[in-house]
Protein backbone atom coordinates (compact mmCIF):
# COMPACT_ATOMS: atom_id res chain seq x y z
CA UNK A 1 0.00 0.00 0.00
CA UNK A 2 1.30 3.44 -0.95
CA UNK A 3 1.99 5.76 1.97
CA UNK A 4 2.06 8.78 -0.37
CA UNK A 5 0.45 9.17 -3.77
CA UNK A 6 2.16 12.36 -4.94
CA UNK A 7 5.69 13.78 -4.91
CA UNK A 8 6.63 17.43 -5.05
CA UNK A 9 10.09 17.33 -6.63
CA UNK A 10 12.69 20.04 -6.39
CA UNK A 11 14.52 20.27 -9.73
CA UNK A 12 18.01 21.75 -9.37
CA UNK A 13 20.43 19.51 -7.43
CA UNK A 14 17.64 16.97 -6.92
CA UNK A 15 16.27 15.64 -10.21
CA UNK A 16 18.97 17.42 -12.23
CA UNK A 17 22.61 18.12 -11.44
CA UNK A 18 22.56 21.89 -11.41
CA UNK A 19 26.21 22.14 -10.41
CA UNK A 20 27.41 20.49 -13.61
CA UNK A 21 25.02 22.51 -15.77
CA UNK A 22 26.07 25.73 -14.07
CA UNK A 23 29.76 25.07 -14.60
CA UNK A 24 29.17 24.25 -18.26
CA UNK A 25 27.09 27.40 -18.83
CA UNK A 26 29.56 29.63 -16.96
CA UNK A 27 32.48 28.21 -18.90
CA UNK A 28 30.72 28.88 -22.20
CA UNK A 29 29.83 32.39 -21.07
CA UNK A 30 33.39 33.28 -20.11
CA UNK A 31 34.70 31.78 -23.36
CA UNK A 32 32.35 34.09 -25.30
CA UNK A 33 34.26 37.02 -23.78
CA UNK A 34 37.64 35.35 -24.32
CA UNK A 35 38.20 34.45 -20.71
CA UNK A 36 38.69 31.17 -18.90
CA UNK A 37 36.65 29.98 -15.95
CA UNK A 38 39.07 28.70 -13.30
CA UNK A 39 38.28 26.94 -10.02
CA UNK A 40 38.82 30.06 -7.93
CA UNK A 41 36.37 32.08 -10.02
CA UNK A 42 33.82 29.26 -9.96
CA UNK A 43 34.06 29.01 -6.16
CA UNK A 44 33.64 32.77 -5.81
CA UNK A 45 30.61 32.76 -8.10
CA UNK A 46 29.03 29.86 -6.20
CA UNK A 47 29.37 31.77 -2.94
CA UNK A 48 27.90 34.96 -4.41
CA UNK A 49 25.11 33.12 -6.20
CA UNK A 50 24.14 31.16 -3.10
CA UNK A 51 23.94 34.37 -1.09
CA UNK A 52 21.70 36.03 -3.71
CA UNK A 53 19.34 33.03 -3.84
CA UNK A 54 19.00 32.91 -0.04
CA UNK A 55 18.25 36.64 -0.03
CA UNK A 56 15.66 36.04 -2.75
CA UNK A 57 14.04 33.27 -0.68
CA UNK A 58 13.78 35.76 2.20
CA UNK A 59 12.21 38.36 -0.08
CA UNK A 60 15.17 40.74 0.15
CA UNK A 61 15.95 40.87 -3.59
CA UNK A 62 13.76 40.32 -6.64
CA UNK A 63 14.46 37.67 -9.27
CA UNK A 64 15.43 40.44 -11.72
CA UNK A 65 17.92 41.88 -9.23
CA UNK A 66 19.34 38.43 -8.57
CA UNK A 67 19.94 37.56 -12.23
CA UNK A 68 22.15 40.56 -12.93
CA UNK A 69 23.27 41.45 -9.42
CA UNK A 70 25.23 38.24 -8.87
CA UNK A 71 27.35 38.94 -11.96
CA UNK A 72 27.74 42.64 -11.12
CA UNK A 73 29.09 41.55 -7.73
CA UNK A 74 31.32 38.88 -9.28
CA UNK A 75 32.82 41.28 -11.83
CA UNK A 76 33.37 43.89 -9.13
CA UNK A 77 35.23 41.37 -6.97
CA UNK A 78 37.34 40.31 -9.98
CA UNK A 79 37.91 43.89 -11.19
CA UNK A 80 36.33 43.07 -14.55
CA UNK A 81 35.07 46.24 -16.22
CA UNK A 82 34.91 45.37 -19.93
CA UNK A 83 32.08 42.78 -19.92
CA UNK A 84 28.49 44.09 -20.12
CA UNK A 85 26.74 42.59 -17.08
CA UNK A 86 23.23 42.31 -18.56
CA UNK A 87 24.52 40.84 -21.82
CA UNK A 88 26.64 38.28 -19.96
CA UNK A 89 23.75 37.38 -17.63
CA UNK A 90 21.37 36.84 -20.57
CA UNK A 91 23.85 34.63 -22.43
CA UNK A 92 24.51 32.59 -19.30
CA UNK A 93 20.80 32.06 -18.63
CA UNK A 94 20.21 30.81 -22.17
CA UNK A 95 23.21 28.49 -21.96
CA UNK A 96 21.98 27.14 -18.63
CA UNK A 97 18.73 26.03 -20.21
CA UNK A 98 20.47 24.13 -23.00
CA UNK A 99 22.24 21.48 -20.93
CA UNK A 100 21.12 19.00 -18.29
CA UNK A 101 22.48 16.06 -16.32
CA UNK A 102 20.34 13.59 -14.38
CA UNK A 103 21.09 12.79 -10.76
CA UNK A 104 20.93 9.11 -9.79
CA UNK A 105 19.26 8.18 -13.10
CA UNK A 106 16.29 10.29 -12.02
CA UNK A 107 14.53 10.01 -15.38
CA UNK A 108 14.16 6.24 -15.04
CA UNK A 109 13.02 6.61 -11.42
CA UNK A 110 10.34 9.14 -12.37
CA UNK A 111 9.26 6.87 -15.21
CA UNK A 112 8.96 3.90 -12.88
CA UNK A 113 7.03 5.88 -10.25
CA UNK A 114 4.65 7.17 -12.89
CA UNK A 115 3.95 3.59 -13.97
CA UNK A 116 3.16 2.77 -10.33
CA UNK A 117 0.56 5.54 -10.15
CA UNK A 118 2.54 8.16 -8.24
CA UNK A 119 1.63 11.68 -9.32
CA UNK A 120 4.71 13.90 -9.65
CA UNK A 121 5.04 17.67 -9.65
CA UNK A 122 8.02 20.01 -9.95
CA UNK A 123 8.36 22.81 -7.40
CA UNK A 124 11.20 25.12 -8.37
CA UNK A 125 12.57 28.60 -7.80
CA UNK A 126 14.51 28.59 -11.06
CA UNK A 127 14.07 30.97 -13.97
CA UNK A 128 10.94 30.03 -15.90
CA UNK A 129 12.38 29.90 -19.43
CA UNK A 130 15.45 28.00 -18.25
CA UNK A 131 13.55 25.44 -16.18
CA UNK A 132 10.92 24.73 -18.82
CA UNK A 133 13.54 24.27 -21.50
CA UNK A 134 15.59 21.86 -19.33
CA UNK A 135 12.52 19.86 -18.39
CA UNK A 136 11.45 19.67 -22.03
CA UNK A 137 14.88 18.66 -23.35
CA UNK A 138 15.41 16.10 -20.59
CA UNK A 139 12.02 14.49 -21.18
CA UNK A 140 11.00 14.98 -17.56
CA UNK A 141 8.24 17.35 -18.65
CA UNK A 142 6.26 14.39 -20.05
CA UNK A 143 6.61 12.41 -16.82
CA UNK A 144 5.51 15.23 -14.52
CA UNK A 145 1.85 16.00 -13.92
CA UNK A 146 2.58 19.72 -13.64
CA UNK A 147 5.40 22.20 -13.10
CA UNK A 148 5.15 25.02 -10.56
CA UNK A 149 7.77 27.74 -11.06
CA UNK A 150 7.94 30.49 -8.46
CA UNK A 151 8.56 33.15 -11.11
CA UNK A 152 5.18 32.31 -12.65
CA UNK A 153 3.37 31.97 -9.33
CA UNK A 154 4.72 35.26 -8.03
CA UNK A 155 6.48 34.23 -4.82
CA UNK A 156 9.39 31.84 -4.14
CA UNK A 157 9.88 28.77 -2.02
CA UNK A 158 9.77 28.54 0.99
CA UNK A 159 6.83 30.96 1.10
CA UNK A 160 3.57 29.48 2.33
CA UNK A 161 1.82 31.49 -0.40
CA UNK A 162 3.84 29.63 -3.04
CA UNK A 163 2.84 26.22 -1.72
CA UNK A 164 -0.79 27.16 -1.17
CA UNK A 165 -1.02 28.12 -4.83
CA UNK A 166 0.63 24.85 -5.86
CA UNK A 167 -1.84 22.90 -3.73
CA UNK A 168 -4.75 24.81 -5.24
CA UNK A 169 -3.67 23.72 -8.73
CA UNK A 170 -3.29 20.02 -7.86
CA UNK A 171 -6.51 18.06 -8.39
CA UNK A 172 -7.66 16.31 -5.23
CA UNK A 173 -4.67 17.51 -3.23
CA UNK A 174 -4.21 16.02 0.25
CA UNK A 175 -1.47 17.14 2.63
CA UNK A 176 -1.38 13.67 4.18
CA UNK A 177 -0.62 12.04 0.82
CA UNK A 178 2.00 14.52 -0.42
CA UNK A 179 5.77 14.22 0.02
CA UNK A 180 8.22 16.99 -0.78
CA UNK A 181 11.68 15.84 -1.95
CA UNK A 182 14.54 18.31 -2.20
CA UNK A 183 18.16 19.04 -1.36
CA UNK A 184 17.83 22.52 0.13
CA UNK A 185 17.09 22.98 3.81
CA UNK A 186 16.33 26.68 3.37
CA UNK A 187 13.88 26.44 0.48
CA UNK A 188 12.64 22.84 0.19
CA UNK A 189 12.55 21.57 3.77
CA UNK A 190 11.67 24.97 5.19
CA UNK A 191 8.93 25.23 2.58
CA UNK A 192 7.58 21.80 3.41
CA UNK A 193 7.56 22.68 7.10
CA UNK A 194 5.75 25.93 6.36
CA UNK A 195 3.19 24.11 4.22
CA UNK A 196 2.57 21.31 6.72
CA UNK A 197 3.56 18.39 4.48
CA UNK A 198 6.05 15.56 4.95
CA UNK A 199 9.61 16.32 3.85
CA UNK A 200 12.32 14.08 2.46
CA UNK A 201 15.80 15.59 2.50
CA UNK A 202 17.93 14.44 -0.42
CA UNK A 203 21.40 14.63 1.11
CA UNK A 204 23.98 12.72 -0.98
CA UNK A 205 26.83 14.87 0.37
CA UNK A 206 25.97 13.84 3.95
CA UNK A 207 25.66 17.41 5.14
CA UNK A 208 24.86 18.17 8.75
CA UNK A 209 21.44 19.55 9.58
CA UNK A 210 22.22 22.45 11.89
CA UNK A 211 18.64 23.72 11.89
CA UNK A 212 15.54 22.92 13.92
CA UNK A 213 13.60 21.99 10.79
CA UNK A 214 11.48 18.84 10.77
CA UNK A 215 12.89 16.21 8.41
CA UNK A 216 10.65 13.18 8.08
CA UNK A 217 12.97 11.18 5.83
CA UNK A 218 16.58 11.51 4.68
CA UNK A 219 18.04 9.77 1.63
CA UNK A 220 21.48 9.62 0.02
CA UNK A 221 20.31 8.28 -3.34
CA UNK A 222 17.02 9.11 -5.05
CA UNK A 223 16.18 5.43 -5.48
CA UNK A 224 15.94 5.08 -1.70
CA UNK A 225 12.69 6.96 -2.10
CA UNK A 226 11.00 3.73 -3.16
CA UNK A 227 11.39 2.42 0.40
CA UNK A 228 9.58 5.53 1.65
CA UNK A 229 6.78 5.34 -0.90
CA UNK A 230 6.25 1.59 -0.71
CA UNK A 231 7.14 0.48 2.83
CA UNK A 232 7.18 -3.24 3.45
Amino acid sequence: MKKFDMILWDVDQTLLDFGRSQQDALSRSFEKYERTLDEKTLALYNSINDDYWKRHERGEVSKKELLTGRFATLFSRLNITDIPVKEFADFYQRALGEVYFFRDDSYRLCQELKEKGIRQYAVTNGVSSTQRNKLRLSGLEKLLDDVFISEEIGTPKPSMLYFEECFRRIPGFSREKALLVGDSLSSDIQGGNNAGICCCWYNPEKKTNDTSLRIDYEIRNLWELKNVLFPM
